[in-house]
């Protein structure tokens, strides 16, 4: 049964959901804002107009035109009430049928309004003595007209408060019922007052621009969201075509095992062609691991058929005719395979990657305790080492460098072989020279590939089988050092290893495979100059 692919499983699929969730939210966020802007500003542009109307009709009453012959001019557009102090209505829009939202549900005053100008509201006049009134009795007698005159010190006008807090209710005029917001404004300092006016300013453009705004967004934003998830579709597709072409060169790769394949590598500068370079050269060295690994077992295999071979003929020959049997010869052999054998293990642990250990040791001692006991090498070694350099790592490991360096000197010297150790700043420098034919120049770096030997005419029974230069290469540089090949001052090879001088830090114990890697045998008889 086919695994079921679950929704939004691929790239393009998550990058379009997600560029089209994040514009969703701000658009929708953008809209709520225009939304609120639009209704805000209308409503405040209603609220204008309603102050500007209702100080208009409050001005009129301030300057005492009569309640029942105020200008209401334009009450159509908005609605008017006139109110006295008891709240009780005065005067109204003359097509008002309904309102809401004043306070005032009434829309025609119970009687019919005044037509008398409201006068200022008489200011009392301190009280004299009776001399005082003796003499303002005589004034009274001259004109009767001043009667009516306002008291002196009286305010010409009402005063006109400043709009109170904004109301939204409705009104129904001509038959059409719309939402408005009402302001309003008392007038004081008249006859009969105060008064307060009421009027309305229509809200029917703001919900009419609004609708028509919600509208369009509905609309809009749905369809803009499309747009915007099959660009980014679209968009992201070409992106990763490059990818997917990666991918299935790998499955194909992966399926036929031909290594010597590559994956295209777009001609682009970002992260997908560094992808492909990136996968590209690890094929490389994944060809390179493999084909290295074939060429080790393929050489492994008939450096083993030779030893095996001759030890099965002379233990085949020695059970036919005993007499015979070349009992040294065997050893020999046995020993070659198991030394041949160590050396296979210990390459194929430094394969693995295991580290040296981290033990504190002097060099210089190392290689007086070694040189001291090779006293039956064809040529005597001469060992120049003073005093004590410190270095840390594995003793067995840099014990077996040792001796494949002189294993090698001693096979191509022609009567002097010299082990020195010296200091070069941070580093520490161990050198094996010899006066033999050395290596050319050509050759230097060559030697250290396994089972190598420049001379291939000479016998193997002479010589090891190529490893000795190779694990010792492997060894430096596990710990944190080189093996460099050069020319010696006698003419023949110098071979110069180079470690780093050991530092304040505390011994740390030898880890158990490097324990196990110390305590394989010492004596090797592979090189790379054979």
């Amino acid at each position: 049964m086919s695994r079921l692919r679950r929704p939004f499983s691929s790239v393009r699929s998550r990058a379009a959901l997600a560029a089209t969730a994040v514009v969703a939210v701000a658009l929708v966020a953008a809209a709520f804002a225009l939304l609120f802007a639009l209704r805000s500003n209308l409503t405040n542009e209603a609220s204008g107009q309603a102050d500007q109307f209702s100080n208009e009709v409050a001005q009129q009453i301030a300057r005492h035109v009569p309640i029942g012959k105020l200008d209401l001019e334009g009450s159509e557009d908005h609605p008017t009430q006139v109110v006295d102090a008891k709240g009780r209505l005065l005067i109204a829009s003359e097509d008002l049928a309904e309102i809401t939202g004043t306070g005032v549900s009434a829309v025609r005053p119970p009687s019919t309004p005044s037509t008398t100008a409201p006068t200022p509201t008489p200011t009392p006049t301190p009280t004299g003595d009776d001399d005082d009134d003796d003499s303002g009795g005589d004034d009274d007698s001259g004109d009767d007209s001043d009667d009516d005159a306002p008291p002196p010190g009286a305010p010409d006008d009402g005063t006109v408060s400043p709009p109170g807090k904004h109301r939204t209710g409705s009104a129904t005029v001509d038959g059409r019922t719309v939402d408005y917001v009402f302001s309003e404004r008392r007038v004081t300092d008249v006859a009969g007052g105060p008064y307060t006016v009421f009027t309305g300013s229509s809200l029917g453009p703001q919900q009419s621009a609004v609708r028509a705004t919600t509208i369009a967004m509905a609309i809009g934003v749905p369809a803009l969201l499309v747009v915007v998830g099959g660009v980014t579709w679209l968009v992201t597709r070409r992106a990763l075509r490059p990818v997917e072409g990666i991918r299935r060169e790998m499955a194909a790769i992966t399926a036929s095992e031909d290594l010597t394949r590559r994956v295209p590598e777009p001609q682009t500068h970002d992260e997908v062609a560094k992808l492909a370079r990136t996968t590209n050269e690890t094929l490389t060295a994944l060809e390179a691991s493999v084909d290295r690994q074939r060429r080790f077992v393929a050489d492994a295999s008939h450096e083993l058929r030779s030893p095996i071979a001759s030890l099965r003929t002379q233990l085949e020959v020695g059970e036919a005719h005993p007499e015979l049997l070349d009992v040294p010869g065997a050893v020999a052999d046995t020993v070659r395979l198991q030394q041949l054998a160590a050396d296979l293990l210990l390459l194929a642990r430094l394969d693995a990657g295991e580290q040296a250990g981290r033990t504190r040791l002097d060099l210089a001692a190392l290689v007086r305790e070694e040189v001291s006991q090779r006293s039956t090498d064809r040529i005597p070694v001469t060992a120049d080492v003073r005093g004590s350099v410190e270095v840390a790592g594995s003793r067995g490991q840099l014990a077996r460098v040792l001796g494949n360096l002189l294993d090698n000197a001693q096979r191509h010297a022609a009567g002097e072989v010299r082990a020195t150790v010296r200091r070069e700043g941070g580093r520490v420098v161990l050198a094996v020279a010899d006066d033999g034919s050395g290596v050319p120049e050509t050759e230097r770096e060559r030697i250290f590939e396994r089972f190598v030997r420049l001379d291939d005419a000479r016998s193997r029974d002479d010589g090891g089988a190529g490893l000795g230069l190779a694990i010792a290469r492997d060894v430096a540089h596990r710990h944190g050092g080189t093996l460099e090949v050069g020319r010696a001052e006698a003419g023949g090879a110098l071979f110069e290893l180079r470690l780093p001088a050991a530092g304040r830090d505390p011994e740390r114990p030898v880890p158990t495979g490097a324990s196990a890697l110390g305590a394989a045998p010492a004596q090797v008889l592979g090189d790379g100059r054979e």
